[in-house]
């Protein structure tokens, strides 16, 4: 176990194995272009021992070029690519093949293709010593590829946390042994997101709330935002399968996170269902839920009083909030059962002070991960 900055990181590749993958992906290249001298271009600043020990690998002429590009802060994908060192040279009528360390979502690769859509090469081609082929959405095939890896976050052989951790020779993959994931329950006005915050910042976890999902993805335009809102623009419900998959990408998004928080989701059994069975995928789960529990009528006073700044009309109507309170109770009755039945269901009291929720809640969170070591 080796520590960078604040995480720690445990052995996953040995550098035998790396050089292995490495000398696969060169034979295979070699075998393609051994009648040409083709243009390889590497991607820093990851890729630059990939690179080196590629070109050892390479028997026949060729050429090298790098470009630079950049879409992380930290253990996380900003989603926003910048070409930081653009390619040099005359590319026309070449055969180019991209070198890269690493290829997860596909964004990087996406301005990659761009920086030669213009270039007239006679044809580009992707290697890549690691992919995550769980969690790629590109449009591009990948043509050689060194070892397919989990969605983990790693550092080691040009791979970086925040700058340390490139001159490793061997791969060390973030250790995840006290993950922990959380599905917040509790009223409108129960203080969930105020709690999910906290939370959030003491253990490391990634706050996934249902509605900002939704206003993310339809304000940006995905496809998922678009398919929600035709069902929006019809007055139907959007289906759980367009829910979990916007779930999905944002924890796909987020391999590095020592664990999430759902708020908002699930609402239903089938929901939880769905829930339980892709984390089961990705050799996750969820490991406790937690209710925030207070008196309807402590509910309704703070919501009144909320309502007279938010300026939400269902924050203003006490008959809208304590119906609101009904379809929760009917809502979450069944999923109650649920998580008891798991031995999961965990019931907190929240009114209080905020800190000595967050205490409470804490306590909850503490109990699990003794259990969990």
């Amino acid at each position: 176990m080796i520590k960078l900055h604040d995480k720690q990181f445990k052995p996953f590749l040995d550098e035998a194995t790396i050089l292995k993958a490495v000398k696969k992906v060169a034979e295979e290249v070699a075998r393609d272009y051994e009648d040409e001298v083709p243009i390889f271009v590497g991607v820093l600043n990851g890729a630059f021992m990939f690179v080196s020990d590629f070109l050892k690998q390479y028997p026949y002429d060729c050429e090298v070029t790098f470009v630079k590009l950049s879409s992380y802060q930290g253990l996380t994908s900003t989603g926003i690519v910048e070409t930081l060192l653009d390619v040099s040279g005359d590319m026309e009528g070449r055969s180019v093949i991209i070198l890269e360390d690493i290829i997860d979502t596909g964004r990087t690769l996406q301005q990659l293709v761009h920086l030669f859509s213009n270039s007239n090469v006679k044809e580009f081609k992707i290697a890549s010593l690691f992919y995550k082929s769980e969690v790629y959405n590109g449009e591009y095939n990948i043509d050689y590829v060194g070892i397919e890896i989990p969605n983990r976050f790693i550092v080691g052989y040009g791979l970086d946390y925040n700058e340390l951790g490139r001159n490793l020779r061997q791969v060390y993959q973030l250790n995840q042994d006290n993950m922990i994931n959380l599905v917040l329950f509790g009223k409108p006005g129960a203080g969930k997101g105020t709690q999910a915050g906290f939370l959030k910042e003491k253990y490391n976890l990634k706050h996934i709330s249902t509605g900002d999902v939704f206003r993310y993805n339809m304000k940006n335009g995905t496809e998922l935002g678009k398919l929600a809102q035709s069902y929006i623009d019809r007055g139907e419900l959007v289906p759980d399968e367009v829910t979990i998959e916007m779930l999905k990408a944002e924890v796909e998004k987020n391999g590095d996170a020592e664990g999430f928080i759902f708020d908002g989701f699930p609402r239903t059994v089938a929901q939880a269902e769905a829930l339980d069975n892709f984390l089961e995928s990705r050799d996750m789960k969820v490991d406790a839920t937690i209710a925030l529990e207070a008196d309807d009528d402590v509910l309704v006073a703070r919501l009144l009083e909320r309502g007279k700044d938010s300026g939400r009309s269902d924050d203003q109507d006490e008959a809208k909030i304590r119906n609101r309170f009904d379809e929760y109770n009917e809502k979450t009755a069944p999923l109650k059962e649920y998580y008891q039945k798991q031995g999961k269901f965990y019931a907190v009291n929240g009114i209080g002070e905020i800190s000595e929720i967050t205490e409470r809640l804490g306590e909850v969170i503490e109990g699990v991960l003794k259990v969990q070591s």
